[in-house]
């Protein structure tokens, strides 16, 4: 299966989801985004990697690794592999001592927090990029427009134009709104799915 890799490059408060967090993951050679819901503990792990925060005791994630180390085993790359009922799968690929290759089951929240500590790879199948990836097709000239009595933002997404879509789309990105960039997207795909 053909997969992309992708760098990690916000990590914000869902909106839509109390006490969630939102991971962002962009295409290394591409436009697209992948937005990850994940909880506050995950966030929490994700973000004391990235800051390179030593923590007084190891974490678990932390601890993790450190015991993966002891006996010999890398953690070569990170596949987020599946997506079911809205919900991302990852699986890790680890490398033992004699060079074989073992693949685990992981939620993406850790797959991530690892892979940050590790410094390996992150990639997703093309297929999970097609469902869920939020394309962003001009980065530099994010747009503003009134063109009814109320501004787009608004406006249910059912009444709008696809230029107007696309023009919101490409605001919500903008702000980095990447829950109303999912809704926006899903009305685009479900309109083109008419056709």
């Amino acid at each position: 299966m053909k997969k992309k890799e992708l760098n990690i490059i916000a990590l914000a408060n869902s909106e839509s989801q109390p006490n969630s967090f939102v991971v962002i993951l962009k295409e290394e050679a591409g436009t697209r985004r992948l937005p990850v819901v994940i909880g506050g503990f995950e966030a929490q792990a994700i973000a004391i990697a990235i800051e390179n925060i030593q923590p007084n005791r190891p974490l678990t994630h932390d601890l993790f690794k450190n015991a993966l180390i002891a006996i010999g085993v890398d953690l070569k790359e990170i596949v987020i592999s599946d997506l079911k009922n809205n919900i991302f799968y990852a699986t890790l690929f680890f490398e033992h001592p004699d060079g074989s290759i073992v693949e685990l089951d992981s939620r993406t929240s850790d797959a991530l927090a690892l892979a940050i500590r590790f410094g390996c790879p992150i990639f997703a199948n093309e297929s999970i990029l097609d469902k869920a990836g939020i394309e962003l097709e001009n980065e530099d000239t994010p747009t503003e427009t009134t063109t009814r009595d109320q501004p787009i933002e608004e406006q249910s997404l059912s009444s709008l134009t696809e230029e107007e879509l696309k023009e919101l789309l490409e605001k919500a990105l903008s702000g980095e709104n990447y829950e109303r960039a999912a809704d926006i997207r899903d009305e685009i795909k479900r309109r083109k799915a008419k056709d």
